[in-house]
């Protein structure tokens, strides 16, 4: 039990003058200033001695508190006894505090009760105090209430915490009582109060991401938290960092996290690392970073792993790693895993996911589920992708969808895909719109396939524009015979996906714009489609290259799609060595044609073989 609640209370009556530093008299040196207090001091106990000689119970009762702030325990007790025998409330009090430090609490505990009784508001508090310790819940909400309805602010702080932990509503007044006086852990306290329901960050997890539910409540728990950090309250700097950062008050974020860093927080100094980092400071990033990870934060143990992997120095960025994990950080064994995994030792890889996932990690879940379904053991991989699913990861879900889908079980495959798509996984939602499709539900696989393209899957984006261009009504015409072309939203899809490398989509941008007259506009199309390998792509650009007349280079583009199997190109080819005259090898690429198809196309193939062998034969 210190003595400052109750010096609080001497202060009070008066018998202790404070000096504020505006009115201190400047003087020339600090040692001349030391030697004028305690010849102050000293004159000032000689006064109190003699007074409390010649009986005067208030002179008794200062000087043994001032011999007991000084810690002359045994100066301080007879002056104390003296002067609470003549009935000092104050004296009483401070011998409590005497008592207790002696390691005697139940004698202490007798006289704050008589100092309670006579009205002591720093007696009912230690008393409080005393009595929650013994286990006497009720006798300390009573004493402490005493205290706090006298408007001693740490018997309001002591009951709000009682009353808190039993699960009181009427704890939140009592804190916020203590804030207003001043109290920086319960204005801290009352923050996280208000803040729990908007940023579930609890004061051992890290700072990084918070979620906001309500402007009031963030308003009100930012002014408590600044009032705790201007008080020096570190932990109350760091959250005060996390809800300006999160707004984007990177500045004052910063200026917060410094103050917390600086005070000892290793969280603080962890935030203030990424701050940096994003700020394109990694130099200074990894000085906070490694000052927080000396003090045994994991996450910047993993930032620093991270930083230095990225600098390909593998060997220190796995010491860091291993320290996250030794910090009781799972992610340093997911971290460590691929790192492992990049450099091919996969052994060591399944390892450290194992150990993630055995401690909860779900992407280690997920990752080690991966690595067995990459070497066959789809039995094993089964339950961890599960596990993973279940506690929560998108892409877990998606793989046991895919894993479902590849044994034939579209049911099952389909419900692990639409919960995937409903977390945002675009590839998820594509199946969903795919499946959707097959059913014949279009309105369903339409929205899944909005999702999916507006997420930048090329895929979904090109059967989005195919399912919106087959109910498109046909183009109306001018009133001179012309064509009005407006750009409707399939070819804006259709376009997107395009310029996203889908090679159907970049064939069928090149036939919408052939369709329009926009010659240019097409070939450059049909070429990046062919380019890339489609087929169509190479056939409609050779289509194209004839009807300007440049059927060589023409051919050149339909022996590529013919080779790649393109059944129409193969007629065409034999057709335009038919009139050559190269007998021999049209026929050669009609007898390719009626091999590859379709059937109209191997009709007239067929034909036109016939007749170049009769040719040849004649």
């Amino acid at each position: 039990m210190d003595v400052m609640g109750d010096k609080a209370t001497l202060f009070e009556t008066g018998r202790f003058v404070q000096t504020s530093d505006e009115e201190a008299t400047p003087v020339e040196s600090r040692d001349e200033t030391a030697d004028a207090v305690e010849t102050g001091e000293a004159v000032e106990e000689m006064r109190l001695r003699l007074a409390a000689e010649a009986g005067d119970a208030e002179a008794m009762s200062v000087l043994g508190a001032m011999l007991l702030r000084r810690g002359d325990l045994d100066g301080a007790e007879p002056h104390l006894r003296a002067a609470t025998a003549e009935g000092d409330r104050a004296a009483a009090n401070n011998l409590g505090v005497l008592l207790h430090q002696r390691g005697y609490p139940d004698e202490a505990a007798g006289w704050w009760r008589v100092a309670a009784v006579a009205g002591s508001a720093a007696a009912a508090h230690a008393l409080g105090r005393h009595r929650r310790e013994c286990g006497d819940e009720p006798a300390a909400e009573y004493w402490l209430r005493q205290a706090a309805e006298q408007g001693h602010t740490l018997g309001a702080y002591a009951l709000a915490d009682l009353l808190e932990h039993r699960g009181d509503a009427g704890a939140q007044q009592w804190m916020r009582v203590a804030a207003e006086r001043g109290h920086r852990e319960a204005a801290y306290r009352l923050a996280r109060a208000l803040d729990q329901h908007r940023n579930p960050l609890q004061d051992g997890d890290s700072p990084e991401r918070a979620h906001d539910t309500g402007d009031a409540g963030r308003t009100e728990a930012e002014q408590w938290y600044r009032q705790a950090a201007a008080r020096g309250h570190r932990r109350a700097a760091l959250h005060l960092g996390t809800i300006l950062e999160s707004r984007g008050d990177l500045k004052e974020a910063g200026r917060w996290y410094l103050t917390s860093a600086k005070d000892g927080e290793a969280r603080a100094a962890c935030a203030l690392g990424f701050l940096l980092r994003d700020a394109g400071d990694p130099e200074n990033a990894a000085v906070w970073w490694l000052r927080a990870a000396q003090d045994g934060d994991g996450n910047a143990a993993n930032a620093l792993g991270a930083l230095h992997a990225e600098r390909g120095q593998t060997q220190t960025a796995e010491r860091w790693y291993r320290a996250a994990m030794d910090a009781g950080d799972d992610n340093g064994a997911y971290n460590l895993a691929l790192l492992c995994a990049e450099q091919g030792r996969t052994a060591q890889a399944e390892q450290w996911y194992r150990r993630a996932a055995y401690a909860g990690h779900r992407e280690a879940a997920n990752a080690l589920a991966v690595l067995l379904l990459q070497v066959g053991d789809t039995a094993g991989a089964e339950p961890w992708f599960s596990k993973a699913a279940e506690a929560g990861s998108v892409d877990a879900a998606f793989n046991l969808g895919i894993l479902f889908a590849g044994r034939g079980e579209e049911a099952v495959a389909l419900r692990w895909y639409e919960r995937a798509a409903a977390a945002g996984h675009t590839e998820a939602a594509l199946q969903v719109g795919i499946a959707r499709l097959r059913d014949g539900d279009e309105q369903e696989a339409e929205r899944h396939l909005r999702c999916a393209a507006g997420g930048g899957n090329a895929e979904a984006a090109y059967r989005l524009a195919a399912v919106l261009d087959a109910r498109r009504p046909p183009q109306p015409a001018h009133e001179l015979g012309e064509i009005v072309h407006e750009k409707t939203e399939c070819e804006e899809w259709y376009e997107r996906a395009a310029t996203q490398g889908h090679r159907r989509a970049q064939v069928r941008v090149g036939m919408l714009a052939a369709a329009r007259g926009d010659v240019v506009g097409a070939a450059r199309w049909y070429r990046t489609a062919a380019e890339a390998g489609s087929r169509n792509g190479a056939f409609n650009l050779g289509l194209l290259l004839a009807r300007e007349g440049s059927e060589p280079e023409a051919a050149v583009w339909w022996t590529r799609a013919a080779d790649a199997g393109h059944g129409r190109a193969a007629l065409r080819l034999a057709l335009v060595y038919a009139r050559r005259g190269e007998l021999a090898e049209g026929k050669r690429w009609a007898d390719r044609a009626v091999s590859l198809g379709p059937a109209e196309v191997a009709e007239r193939a067929a034909r036109l073989r016939d007749a170049l062998r009769e040719e040849l034969s004649a």
